[in-house]
């Protein structure tokens, strides 16, 4: 046997120390939906990753709906920098707003390949790669996950298929191989499990990997494994997705990092606990959301965090846990360093709805469609009491935050917009 150069020893040991990378999402999966944070609902798979890793208690989604949180996740940075996706895409790749309309009708509605991703960033770094679930961020091929730096994807374009026909309601089959239309026989969720045990099943031991798994449950329509509907079919969708959650864990192998949280809060048809609104609002219903890390001999077993998180703070950890180093400057940090203080900021647009908020500390400003109020959420954690009036001076100084950073974020693909 020939020697093996200092070089090649140097980056296959690099090879050896970066972990294995398992990201899972829900979809629509509000905080009272999961057992570890207080559900009848159960959820052994998910509650034992919390019991493994860390609990965040506060941890939020960038968007109150799905495209945008999911730009955040892949990204690093506020969906508001990409421009256009501050709502779900709609079925057939519809703009549900001016900006979207108008990005739609020139052919551009979806995630640019060069908008860099997690995916693209850990694929340069030796990572194999595969996104199998929910892609929600694009129809046209030039916007599909193979554009982004995975080396396979199996799942659904779009946001709301049937389980079971895999059509979106009122619209097309949108099962993709790749850049395929496929037809598969079986309830999504399992289709989705399925693929992601084989991917890992099949994948070189000698590489490490990065799979994204994005559920598609517990989104509408509402349809349990056994077809059964309403409260009853809610439950039954994400007990059958922490089944298959269970399944992918235990291929992953135990030294992989698993993270698990949600796009956005629950609709109406779950529980978003004691927290004001639901889906598509900034109150803390549509945006504070379940998740859970496993980071075996960095992360104490059992811990529970209050530290403030968002999506786009996943990006960050992920990229620093493998050694590697955004292209751009990320609005998200890495959860395992120091925390620093930090306003933090929604801006949701879908038809006439504009919707905004900014959290500084405990308090939080929110401007719903011309209405606003101001919160102290260590005092008043469900939104219950605005303080608008009692306290001018910190909702002057929460506005002044959100004017200058929708200034910073303004998107450059968007500048010839009228």
């Amino acid at each position: 046997m020939g020697m093996i150069s200092r070089r090649t020893f140097l980056l296959a040991a690099a090879a050896a120390a970066r972990p294995n990378i398992l990201l899972i999402l829900a979809d629509d999966m509000g905080i009272g939906d999961v057992g570890c944070y207080g559900s009848t609902i159960r959820t052994p798979h998910i509650d034992g990753l919390a019991r493994e890793g860390v609990r965040y208690t506060q941890f939020y989604a960038n968007a109150p709906e799905c495209t945008p949180s999911r730009t955040a996740l892949l990204t690093g940075r506020y969906p508001h920098r990409v421009g256009g996706l501050e709502c779900a895409i709609g079925v057939g790749n519809v703009g549900r707003y001016d900006e979207a309309e108008w990005l739609q009708k020139r052919g551009e509605l979806g995630l640019p390949a060069s908008e860099e991703t997690l995916g693209q960033m850990l694929r340069k770094a030796g990572y194999q790669t595969a996104c199998i679930g929910k892609w929600h961020l694009g129809y046209d091929p030039k916007y599909s996950a193979l554009r982004h730096g995975f080396e396979r994807y199996f799942g659904v374009l779009g946001g709301n298929a049937d389980y079971f026909t895999h059509r979106e309601e009122g619209g097309d089959a949108v099962l993709y191989e790749g850049e395929k239309r496929v037809e598969r026989a079986g309830y999504l969720t399992d289709l989705i499990g399925d693929d992601a045990v084989g991917w890992l099943e099949r994948r070189k031991t000698g590489q490490p990997y990065f799979l994204y798994v994005p559920f598609t449950a517990p989104h509408s329509p509402t349809q349990g494994p056994g077809r059964e509907e309403g409260k009853a079919g809610y439950a039954a969708m994400i007990e059958r997705m922490d089944y298959q959650i269970g399944r992918v864990v235990a291929a992953a192998g135990p030294g992989a990092i698993v993270v698990f949280a949600s796009d956005n809060g629950a609709t109406k048809m779950g529980s978003n606990g004691d927290l004001r609104g639901f889906k598509t609002e900034v109150f803390e219903g549509g945006i504070r959301v379940p998740c859970v890390m496993r980071y075996p001999r960095k992360v104490g077993a059992g811990t529970v965090s209050a530290r403030v998180a968002l999506h786009m703070d996943l990006t960050a950890t992920l990229l620093a846990a493998a050694g590697v180093r955004a292209g751009r400057r990320l609005d998200g940090e890495d959860l395992l360093g120091p925390s620093h203080p930090r306003a933090v900021f929604w801006r949701y647009k879908r038809m006439a709805n504009r919707r905004k908020a900014v959290r500084r500390g405990n308090w939080k400003l929110v401007e719903d469609n011309g209405k606003e109020y101001l919160f102290h959420l260590g005092e008043d954690p469900a939104e219950e009491v605005n303080r608008v009036e009692q306290a001018p001076k910190e909702a002057a100084a929460l506005r002044g935050v959100l004017r200058q950073w929708e200034e910073e974020v303004k998107a450059p693909r968007l500048q010839g917009f009228q």
